[in-house]
């Protein structure tokens, strides 16, 4: 069996990091994408007249989409590997949002809403899975760098939509330019991805046929949960939380969180780092208590600069724990795809209950207390960092 230095001997050929490359690209233009939709929440909420009960029921039908998506991506990855998936899922996540901001009918914006989360599952779970092949190709930690860059390109979708907003740039123009620059990022860079052999010849292999356990996953997707109802409560209230909770207008509606996503890239460019150094569960422990922090002060903020501080803080708190989850999984070996969609699945398990959570709280009490349950449950992932430790003697299970 190949030792850990036969695992080096294949790290960074030209064909890896033509991958990488491409797999990075695939993570900025999905967070482009989904940051320019969540942004524009509230500018939804103000062009359809929808109540918060009727906003709630939309944010809704996303992560149920999503999750059929993730699903369907982890059988056909499986079978044709994650980088067709991946291609064509895109394409349809793009398409969906550049025509949000073109739509006029509030049927069009559930069916709009239902194929972007029907494509966003499955690019979510299939560029996880190209993004473990060139971890496990590594040899070494690396997960964390692509969510850095879907951090980048979130942060820049957000940024758009500030200035965007500032200079009073009409709605459909305002989803559109900045998803058709992703659009043609990704039809140049994604034919680069691994292709099923490769990305297969990357895996341990498993002495007989595999049936993928639950065990293992269950700490993976229970923090995944949880750390996406703090996730869900940002990236879906924090609009609505800046313009009810703290009157802010303008460009400080969408600045928190931008906030957000910017603190999230900071911490993840050297999370990579700190994984290597003393490994992913206490990285993961750190992370969790530094969230539940952040949220707790969004809870509290007197005004505006320490909401968006508190913003920030979630945003570091959050930056490694999903990144880490994937990696997790994808350390099961053979059956990792079916491994990385389970995980995924719960991505949007999270979002859905903090969807729902957050929208009721809002519409019957008020949009602090909302955020009220995201903090007991970001804390909870503390006791579940324990699984994310590796397996002690990883070059051995090949």
């Amino acid at each position: 069996m190949p030792t850990p230095r036969d695992r080096q001997a294949r790290v960074a050929t030209p064909r890896d990091r033509q991958a990488r490359v491409a797999t990075w690209a695939a993570f900025f233009v999905q967070g482009l994408c989904f940051a320019t939709l969540l942004t524009h929440v509230i500018d939804l909420q103000h062009k359809f007249g929808l109540s918060d009960g009727d906003l709630t029921l939309v944010l809704l039908l996303v992560p149920v989409i999503a999750g059929v998506g993730s699903a369907v991506a982890g059988l056909l990855a499986s079978r044709y590997g994650s980088a067709p998936v991946l291609r064509i899922s895109q394409v349809g996540v793009c398409t969906a949002v550049v025509l949000s901001g073109w739509n006029d009918q509030l049927a069009g914006l559930y069916a709009l809403s239902a194929v972007f989360g029907l494509f966003v599952g499955a690019v979510d779970a299939a560029m996880n899975m190209q993004a473990v092949a060139v971890e496990r190709r590594y040899g070494m930690s690396v997960l964390t760098g692509f969510h850095a860059v879907w951090s980048v390109g979130s942060m820049l979708g957000a940024g758009f939509n500030s200035a965007f907003s500032e200079l009073g740039v009409e709605l459909r123009w305002s989803f559109s330019v900045p998803v058709l620059i992703g659009a043609a990022i990704s039809v140049v860079m994604l034919p680069r991805l691994y292709g099923r052999e490769e990305e297969r010849s990357t895996e341990r292999a498993a002495p007989v046929a595999v049936r993928v356990p639950w065990r293992p996953i269950i700490p993976l997707c229970l923090a995944m949960a949880f750390l996406y109802v703090g996730d869900a409560a940002v990236s879906s209230y924090s609009t609505v939380y800046m313009e009810k909770a703290l009157a802010a207008s303008g460009w400080l509606v969408p600045f928190a969180y931008f906030v957000y996503q910017a603190t999230m890239l900071l911490a993840r460019v050297p999370g990579d780092l700190a994984v290597r150094r003393y490994g992913p569960a206490p990285v993961v422990r750190a992370g969790a208590v530094i969230a539940a922090l952040g949220t707790l002060g969004v809870v509290v903020a007197p005004g505006v600069a320490v909401a968006v501080v508190s913003f920030g803080l979630i945003g570091i708190g959050l930056s490694v724990i999903a990144p880490q989850s994937f990696s997790a999984a994808g350390r099961l070996g053979a059956g990792a795809e079916t491994a990385i969609a389970r995980v995924n699945m719960f991505n949007y398990v999270g979002f859905l209950v903090g969807a729902a959570v957050v929208g009721t709280l809002n519409d019957t009490v008020d949009i602090r207390v909302a955020f009220v349950p995201a903090v007991v449950l970001v804390a909870l992932i503390v006791f579940l960092a324990r699984g994310f430790q590796p397996d002690p003697e990883p070059a051995t299970r090949t």
